[in-house]
């Protein structure tokens, strides 16, 4: 995402006319961090490259843009949003919406990764460390625990969708316990109960089959992120939530504890953080840089310190670019 890219930026500002904000924007839904290029997607992929060398193919979903450094290649496919999205439904610069049609991409594996470009690997990858016959592993994240089963405005989106999750598969287990679902519907495992806590900034390990099984279970509520224009706080992520929580109740999903960094790189005073970072690349398991909580010019010395991070871990170009 570039978003300084005029064309771009004109088309957001008219969809703003268009949204009318209101009380529907949520918590960070518009913020300049949400849409900045701090070069996060050069260096993602150089963590690819070098912890993961057999990663397979890479499809880049963008909204009819391309970095000029990226070369063209038999493993890289540009996706655009509207080879995913219905055009009535475009445009939209929610994150949560977009990544809900994720596993629609053509030709997509049955066991793939899904990264924001803000989340690198920090070491070697073992594809058994976060898939197994079946299903994937997931990781709490440190953030504080998330209280009540209702959506709050000046909450923060993956509190929010805690909640939206809490809330729908307990309804489900109560339908199911008064043999109010047909007897074909997919049970909780009894010994399932609410953690009320957020998921940690990762790689997502997906298994396709697994959400094209929960969009045909609950259309209604892919329906309802789809509809966004911007993030909405009444409209929470279902990747980032719903789809990890519901797979861990249905016997899909094992925790793990993993070995991590969370960096909001946009915030003054982080200098140390990356220092620490720079200590341990090599053996965390990830890392997130996350720049979506703040509206820091690309001047900030926080993102100059970032980049240099960045470059000191990874400094050799990967194959994707040209040199």
């Amino acid at each position: 995402m570039d978003g300084s890219d005029l064309n771009w930026r004109l088309k957001k500002e008219k969809a703003k006319l268009d949204f009318g904000f209101g009380d529907k924007l949520a918590s960070y839904g518009n913020v300049e961090g949400r849409y900045r290029d701090n070069q996060e997607l050069r260096y993602s992929l150089r963590a690819l490259e070098l912890f993961f060398p057999d990663h397979g193919n890479v499809f880049i979903i963008t909204d009819k843009q391309r970095p000029k450094w990226i070369k063209n290649s038999e493993i890289v496919t540009f996706v655009d949003h509207s080879e995913l999205i219905p055009p009535h439904l475009l445009p939209t610069f929610d994150s949560a919406n977009i990544e809900s049609y994720i596993h629609h991409i053509p030709n997509l594996s049955e066991r793939y990764f899904y990264f924001n470009d803000d989340v690198f690997f920090g070491k070697s990858v073992n594809v058994d460390d976060w898939f197994f016959d079946g299903g994937i592993y997931l990781s709490w994240s440190n953030e504080p625990e998330v209280i009540g089963s209702e959506v709050i405005k000046t909450s923060g989106p993956l509190a929010n969708a805690s909640r939206l999750s809490k809330k729908w598969l307990q309804n489900k287990k109560n339908k199911i316990d008064n043999k109010l679902l047909p007897s074909c519907t997919r049970k909780i495992n009894k010994n399932y109960t609410h953690t009320p806590r957020t998921f940690a900034h990762s790689p997502r390990p997906m298994l396709k089959s697994l959400i094209q099984d929960i969009e045909d279970e609950v259309p209604e509520l892919f329906a309802l992120i789809r509809s966004t224009i911007f993030r909405q706080w009444d409209k929470p992520t279902l990747v980032s939530d719903f789809v990890l929580r519901y797979a861990l109740a249905h016997d899909s999903a094992l925790l793990k504890d993993y070995s991590y960094r969370y960096i909001e790189t946009g915030k003054s005073g982080v200098k140390e953080e990356f220092d620490q970072l720079l200590d341990q690349i090599g053996s965390l398991d990830f890392f997130c840089l996350n720049d979506t909580t703040d509206n820091a010019s690309s001047e900030c010395q926080s993102l100059e310190d970032a980049r240099n991070a960045l470059q000191i871990m990874f400094p050799v170009a990967s194959k994707f670019e040209f040199v």
